[in-house]
């Protein structure tokens, strides 16, 4: 309070006419604090190096548990030291003197064994992790060897001899680390070139000398990523419900991983009222989402990409056959979201199906084709896989018997083979269980492995276009490569052509099948767009206009918890690109179709899409396309339910964050720390004091002389 008498004693007497040095002490003093803050983002720039291209791991949590990891709230800091070998962890986690350290491991060593190591020391803050060149070759996969385990068709009362994996364990190289739970911050290095920064500082700086330990100062990194939520779903879930009903302004911890399943049919249906209970109703899925270790590192090339863009090869091969409106038999093509997370978007479908929230009941379904990875094919066989309990039902058997001869025989000619795995084998881990679990419904999933997966890094990030051998000449412009017909493409349009040609036969159709043929440029174009650059001609041509912005050059494919993303957004329309049709409405009738008479907006969606660019202008023509694609949510249950500890769905939720980022500096040492704090109280000490005698002698020093020739009587 004196302090501020003072002051205005001194800005009073600075109203007054004054000394000119009051005035440009004023200025000189707004001068030093314009120039403070003009000055200080530059001062932080000066300090730290700000990694821009870094992927967080992140924290989930399910009914019963936390997974991923987090960092303080002020996040973690600590000496770099770069692991490129086993032999350099004795450092961190015995012989080095600057502990906590900030690893900078190398992608070959991030497995389950390294890991835990790390995990039980409190000498270690954190992990920036480097992407190993090549892929590693023994295979990294952090899922579980049991993916879903527990939330499949199998149980102690339903073929218990094949519940948890007994029979088979698909995903052997499987380490789980990806459902264990950290208390440090671990980053992905998505940039080499910064990777190279961090390696360049520590060898400048923290390279032990003459064998001894390395001199301040030390380059340090520093990772933030606190989570909000913690201990599980449940915990998380009631805490935000709470905040949401008595707070007016809420802070919600977590958010249930959701999206939009994407679906069609051939023959269009009424999407708001209900199918005829006598129409039946062939059912062909696969799902379109992946995971990793890494927040939004999901590429998911053979345990995703690969089956979807078959699948949707599938359907334009089929909608092109000139009679498909006179088969009997209806076909929906189905894309799954969330499938990783314990079967998200196939229960939910079940759920609407049960609850008459769906166009289709279950009672509706003839059979189920499932495709379920198909591009590591050995001496390209592709494997029928169906479920041993159901058949022992015998009018099932008899479908199944009649599915898996139909699937056989289309095959024929073709360069894929198909095979059963066997009556004792159980279904793999597949969107069909969930369907199971409600009605023995006839079905098949077609994958390119027996037994245990062909793919040696499922959930994981190396799972890449490499990893299903997709390979370009050098030298090919973007355009090139995205008309580029890759062997992985023809493989995978045989395949699509095989599956084609069977549906057609399962629904009904008596006409020669040869025509009908999967073309290898549109599998090219989207194993291109799908797993190399979302950001491409094609895609940018059949979008709306105003979601462009979704189209990403690095595609993934998470699930995450804003809906829809963009392969969502993708998958929706190019399936409806590949099976719609362009029709003459303006952009005013396309938008708003329901004013147009002919339109039968129950049946068809319409879009106004981008178009192409015109060859003679930058400008695009744009098109109508009406199509039979919709989305229907893709939420668990569970959160319908608000059963939060729910052991029958899903329970995923992502924490939320606050912000997500990654900095290296130099660090002094403790003593210097100490000292410069001692320095700077002793400072401000003396500056309180200097401010304080100033201030009682205000009126001496501040005084203003008297006019010498005013004189008083």
């Amino acid at each position: 309070e004196g302090g501020s008498r003072g002051m205005e004693a001194a800005a009073g007497s600075c109203r007054a006419p004054l000394p000119a040095w009051c005035g440009l002490l004023r200025g000189l003093l707004l001068a030093v604090l314009a120039a403070g803050s003009c000055q200080g983002n530059s001062v932080e720039r000066k300090i730290y190096i700000p990694l821009n291209k870094t992927a967080p791991c992140v924290r989930l949590l399910n009914a019963t548990h936390q997974i991923g990891c987090q960092s303080s709230i002020s996040g973690d800091t600590g000496v770099i030291h770069v692991v490129e070998k086993e032999e350099d962890l004795n450092w961190v986690l015995a012989d080095g003197p600057h502990p906590p350290y900030m690893i900078l491991l190398d992608g070959s060593l991030f497995n389950r064994r390294v890991m835990l190591q790390l995990k039980g020391t409190s000498r270690v803050s954190g992990l920036a992790v480097t992407v190993a060149k090549p892929s590693p070759p023994q295979g990294f996969s952090p899922g579980l060897k049991c993916p879903n385990d527990g939330f499949g068709v199998y149980s102690k009362d339903y073929g218990p001899q094949f519940a948890h994996c007994n029979k088979t364990v698909w995903n052997p190289v499987g380490s789980g680390l990806s459902y264990e739970d950290f208390d440090f911050p671990i980053f992905l290095l998505e940039d080499a070139n910064e990777t190279q920064v961090i390696k360049q500082c520590y060898q400048d700086h923290n390279v032990p000398r003459d064998g001894s330990g390395p001199e301040y100062p030390l380059c340090a990194m520093q990772l933030f990523s606190h989570m909000h939520a913690v201990t599980s779903t449940v915990t998380c879930m009631r805490r935000s419900s709470l905040q949401s009903t008595f707070s007016i302004n809420p802070e919600v911890v977590c958010d249930p991983l959701l999206d939009y399943n994407v679906w069609s049919t051939l023959q269009p249906i009424n999407s708001s009222g209900k199918v005829d209970p006598e129409k039946e109703v062939i059912i062909v899925a696969t799902r379109i989402d992946s995971h990793s270790f890494f927040w939004n590192i999901a590429p998911g090339a053979e345990s995703a990409v690969s089956s979807f863009v078959t699948h949707l090869a599938a359907a334009e091969a089929l909608h092109k056959v000139s009679d498909v409106h006179l088969l009997q038999r209806n076909i929906m093509f189905t894309f799954f979201q969330g499938e990783t997370f314990d079967y998200i978007g196939s229960s939910r479908m079940v759920y609407d199906m049960e609850k008459d929230k769906f166009p289709l009941r279950l009672d509706n379904i003839h059979s189920f084709v499932e495709l379920n990875q198909v591009a590591l094919r050995n001496d390209s066989i592709l494997w029928m896989h169906t479920d041993p309990v159901s058949r022992m039902n015998e009018s099932v058997e008899v479908q199944v018997r009649n599915l898996l001869g139909i699937l056989s025989n289309s095959s024929v000619g073709a360069s894929v083979t198909l095979q059963e795995a066997g009556y004792s084998q159980p279904l793999p881990p597949s969107s069909f269980q969930r369907f199971l679990r409600a009605r023995h419904i006839p079905g098949v999933v077609l994958t390119d492995h027996k037994t245990a997966f062909q793919n040696r890094y499922y959930q994981s990030m190396y799972d890449t276009p490499e990893n299903i051998r997709m390979q370009y000449p050098e030298g090919l412009s973007p355009e090139e490569t995205l008309e580029y017909v890759t062997d992985t493409a023809k493989s995978l349009a045989e395949v699509a052509t095989v599956v084609a040609r069977a549906l057609y036969r399962l629904a009904g159709g008596a006409n020669n099948t040869s025509a009908i043929q999967a073309d290898p440029k549109t599998v090219s174009r989207m194993l291109y767009g799908f797993l190399i650059k979302m950001n491409n001609s094609w895609f940018q041509s059949i979008i709306k206009p105003d979601i462009k912005g979704i189209l990403g050059d690095v595609p993934q494919h998470y699930v995450a918890v804003s809906s829809p993303v963009n392969t969502t957004y993708l998958v929706q329309y190019v399936l409806a690109n590949l099976t719609g049709t362009v029709v003459n409405l303006t952009k005013e009738e396309c938008l708003n179709p329901e004013k147009t008479p002919s339109s039968e907006k129950e049946m068809y969606e319409y879009a106004w899409v981008q178009g192409s660019l015109d060859p003679n202008s930058t400008s695009r023509v744009p098109y109508c396309v009406r199509s039979t694609v919709h989305l229907s949510k893709a939420l668990s249950p569970a959160f319908e339910l608000r059963q939060w500890g729910s052991t029958e769905y899903s329970t995923w939720t992502e924490s939320r964050w606050k912000e997500i980022r990654a900095r290296i500096f130099l660090v002094a040492s403790k003593e210097l720390e100490i000292i410069t704090l001692v320095v700077g109280i002793a400072i401000l000490i003396f500056s309180l004091l200097a401010t304080y005698f100033i201030n009682a002698k205000a009126d001496v020093l501040f005084s203003i002389p008297r006019d010498p020739g005013a004189v008083a009587y």
